[in-house]
């Protein structure tokens, strides 16, 4: 296979499963709060998605791919009822992110608390020029499709969390935290179309237990309305 194509991966799914400092209690929750009709609405938008944005998947894909990375990037995520899943995106990365993350806190106090406090870094060294752009405009999270129609995402939901974020609940307020066992986590989602980056961390778990306990047919049509704006202008990620 030529190594351009070749899909680089983050540790493996049985090293990516719930840490065991999550309370047992949650694992296997029941998976309920789903409105009856939401996978066939997910698989249905998400296929015409797929087929609608393939032209601009496959020059994304060959711009990555010149520039001789792996195309794809799978992280490792907490899916409803706690099941690990591998999560794709377009890479947005340097090969070597994890070294230059960790140089780069070593040498950032600030930068380094800010990273244990939102899980995100406003200038960060790991993120190529075609990954800021495809940052931008969420164009990196195409490929999520696949996972919305393999039925491990939804195209609204909670935002899908790194099992080490489920870990550290108790830092935060593990009540909203039941949320990310109860649905499909989403591309997009109410925290998304609330100021995306630019809200702070406990802002973001607080929407999406809202979002999950509200949930409603009415409710993702008005979020996906919302979303088109908020990604064709680009505003609050990096």
């Amino acid at each position: 296979m030529d190594p351009k194509f070749e899909i680089a991966s983050a540790p493996s799914l049985e090293q990516a499963a719930i840490p065991a400092s999550a309370p047992e209690r949650r694992r296997g929750r029941a998976e309920v709060r789903e409105y009856p009709f939401k996978r066939g609405l997910d698989i249905l938008l998400a296929a015409t998605l797929l087929v609608g944005l393939l032209p601009v998947a496959i020059v994304i894909a060959g711009l990555i791919g010149f520039a001789g990375k792996p195309i794809f990037f799978r992280s490792q995520r907490v899916g409803r009822g706690g099941r690990p899943f591998a999560m794709y995106k377009f890479r947005t990365m340097e090969t070597d992110a994890e070294r230059r993350l960790e140089n780069y806190l070593a040498n950032n106090p600030q930068a380094r608390f800010d990273y244990a406090c939102r899980y995100k870094l406003r200038s960060d060294p790991r993120v190529t020029r075609l990954g800021l752009f495809l940052r931008q405009f969420s164009l990196d999270e195409l490929p999520q499709l696949i996972n919305v129609l393999k039925g491990e995402m939804s195209l609204v939901g909670p935002r899908p969390r790194l099992p080490r974020e489920i870990a550290d609940a108790g830092r935060y307020n593990a009540r909203h935290f039941e949320a990310y066992y109860l649905c499909r986590p989403g591309m997009t989602g109410l925290w998304q179309v609330s100021g995306r980056a630019d809200t702070d961390y406990h802002t973001r778990i607080r929407l999406d237990a809202i979002y999950v306990r509200q949930m409603s047919v009415l409710q993702d049509l008005a979020i996906l309305a919302r979303t088109i704006p908020v990604v064709l202008l680009g505003r609050g990620e990096y």
